[in-house]
């Protein structure tokens, strides 16, 4: 299946149909619901406070809508019309304390310095990485984005972005540019070893410099993101690059010892399920016995 980003530009692509099949899905409904919860658990927020929150690429309203539950005011901007003519719509009919702005990250956000308390985006960036158009040259765009990004927010105020990088380059570049303007931080991965679940979150504080939050790992604990020792020249960059050169040429070895179906291998298995953030039945003294024969 294409990526979105190679079949054609977001205002063309999100267009009434797909607006009105995206915002009527289930499936997305509850996944940006997730994403957007985890987006504001690392925006780290002081508790019993009403924030003004910035949504980059807000789509129909579904991750403003989660800004809201949890009690804050938002703006939202978008490239797409037919999808902020949705978020209008649900706006007004819902009663809502937000509001939409058709905007294209790419060229500028327009907003004050300093007016927004954060800023979270979810599945939006990557489209900066792409050229859809003769003048786009994605480095400059990047950087147009990030500054106004900076300027908007508060300082030491946080965004959290989340997106689906295709390349190691495409993450590199991304957080460069975000690096290049003043921002600090870093890549917050979780489920790292699941296909499926691993998440890409770029966290980014607008001022001095703040631990970096960890990533999930499908086991009931968070975990560190990276190892010290594989950090770029500039402390608080993570060199994403380097991350997968330690990777790759390295082959999985099978324990050869371990019987298949055998209770050890079955306990691995749900070991390793877990750790890709898979739902899994507990343990218990029946696991990987063999059932009994049928009458």
């Amino acid at each position: 299946m294409s990526r979105p980003e190679h079949v054609s530009p977001p205002e063309l692509f999100y267009n009434e149909r797909e607006a009105s099949k995206y915002a009527r899905s289930t499936r997305m409904m509850q996944i940006q619901s997730q994403i957007s919860e985890r987006a504001l658990e690392l925006l780290n927020l002081p508790d019993n406070t009403h924030g003004l929150l910035l949504d980059v690429g807000c789509g129909t309203g579904m991750s403003g809508s989660v800004i809201e539950e949890n009690g804050h005011a938002w703006i939202g901007v978008d490239i797409s019309k037919d999808m902020l003519d949705i978020a209008a719509t649900n706006i007004k009919d819902e009663g809502s304390d937000g509001d939409v702005v058709h905007r294209d990250m790419g060229t500028g956000l327009g907003f004050r310095g300093g007016v927004f308390d954060g800023a979270i985006s979810i599945s939006a960036v990557q489209w900066l990485c792409y050229s859809s158009h003769k003048e786009h040259v994605p480095k400059l765009r990047l950087k147009r984005f990030f500054q106004e990004l900076y300027g908007a927010l508060r300082r030491g105020a946080r965004a959290v972005l989340q997106l689906y990088p295709e390349t190691p380059q495409q993450m590199e570049l991304i957080t460069s540019a975000a690096m290049a303007v003043g921002f600090t931080g870093g890549v917050v991965v979780d489920y790292p070893n699941s296909a499926k679940a691993k998440k890409f979150y770029l966290v980014l504080s607008a001022g001095q410099p703040t631990q970096l939050p960890r990533g999930k790992d499908g086991a009931g604990e968070e975990r560190p993101l990276f190892h010290p020792g594989r950090r770029s020249a500039n402390a608080d960059t993570v060199d994403y690059e380097s991350e997968r050169r330690g990777f790759r040429g390295k082959k999985r070895s099978r324990n050869e010892d371990v019987n298949i179906k055998s209770r050890e291998w079955v306990m691995n298995k749900k070991d390793r399920q877990r750790r890709q953030g898979k739902e899994v039945a507990r343990d218990s003294k029946y696991s990987g016995r063999r059932r009994k024969g049928k009458f």
